[in-house]
């Protein structure tokens, strides 16, 4: 009788072990919980495929391997359920987070948008006595005179 071990006994567990520490670690961000919902389900899924594997081979494969396996496979959803809450609060923590700065930044910006409360007249960059200049009335007044003159005798020859 060959007593071998699973395929995910040291690496379901391993990968369990790396998600918590990241997780607890990794807290203070929320970022890290990300990482730890990915190692998470792998371990799942590894120790899930070696449990499956022993189902098949019962007398391949030692029961201390499938004892481990177990453990892991415990360890892994509590570290997948642990680190999607956390992934899920941090989520909502920055979505509200996101439309209260954005409300308070439109806010800001509908209130300075407005220009009645601004004097543009006493503004330096606009009102400099220096460069004020007069526009020229004739340039005006002899091309408006002019258009009028072509409309009346255009009308009057028709």
């Amino acid at each position: 009788m060959n007593q071998n071990r699973l395929p995910a006994d040291s690496s379901a567990m391993t990968l369990g072990i790396i998600a918590i520490v990241i997780l607890f670690l990794g807290c203070c961000c929320g970022l890290f919980s990300i990482v730890s919902v990915v190692l998470s389900i792998i371990g799942l899924v590894s120790a899930n495929k070696s449990l499956r594997l022993f189902s098949e081979n019962t007398e391949v494969y030692s029961s201390l391997s499938y004892t481990n396996v177990k453990n892991a496979k415990v360890l892994n959803i509590i570290a997948l359920v642990l680190s999607a809450m956390v992934t899920l609060l941090y989520l909502a923590y920055f979505m509200i987070y996101g439309v209260l700065l954005t409300t308070i930044l439109m806010d800001a910006y509908e209130e300075n948008g407005n220009d009645s409360y601004y004097e543009w007249e006493n503004d330096s960059l606009y009102y400099e006595e220096d460069d004020m200049f007069e526009i020229e009335s004739d340039s005006i007044i002899i091309d408006s005179i002019s258009i009028r003159k072509y409309k009346e005798i255009v009308n009057t020859q028709y």
